[in-house]
């Protein structure tokens, strides 16, 4: 497990193995999101650039028809 520190202007370094693998960079956008007491750093992707981030997922039944518009 990886950890970071807080510095007195709030600013945390995310480990260099954690940015290669989710290949944040310098200027990168994140959404900041807390959801039952966990907070949650998400980078922010142009649309075109999330076309198979998830290599192999079954979307069959991933949806309900109800769900869609």
């Amino acid at each position: 497990m990886d950890t970071v520190t807080v510095s007195p202007k709030f600013q945390v370094v995310i480990p260099e193995r954690v940015r290669e693998e989710f290949h944040i960079r310098a200027g990168d956008k994140m959404a900041v999101i807390v959801k039952h007491g966990i907070l949650h750093y998400v980078p922010i992707r142009p649309y075109d650039h999330t076309k198979g981030m998830t290599p192999g997922l079954d979307t069959k039944g991933l949806r309900d028809r109800r769900d869609r518009l």
